[in-house]
């Protein structure tokens, strides 16, 4: 029953990856999709998962009077 669930979970994930990068998948069978289209759900679906945020930090250097140096942060949140 969970299988069932699982699996009926991810193909409306899959299908709502494809609809945000704009590629139009049949249910069932998609073999006449290309490489670039499959990929670039596979990629959307990666990213919803685990979103990459990006911080910017401003730290003055403890040397030189003034200067600041910007530091860029990167990160992956996974839930």
């Amino acid at each position: 029953m969970a299988n069932k669930q699982a699996k009926k979970a991810l193909e409306q994930f899959k299908m709502q990856a494809a609809n945000e990068v704009g590629v139009n998948l049949n249910q069932g069978y998609n073999g006449d999709l290309t490489a670039r289209q499959a990929g670039s759900i596979g990629g959307q679906m990666v990213n919803n998962m685990n979103p990459v945020r990006t911080m910017r930090f401003e730290r003055h250097n403890r040397i030189s009077q003034g200067h600041k140096i910007t530091v860029k942060y990167a990160f992956s949140l996974t839930v």
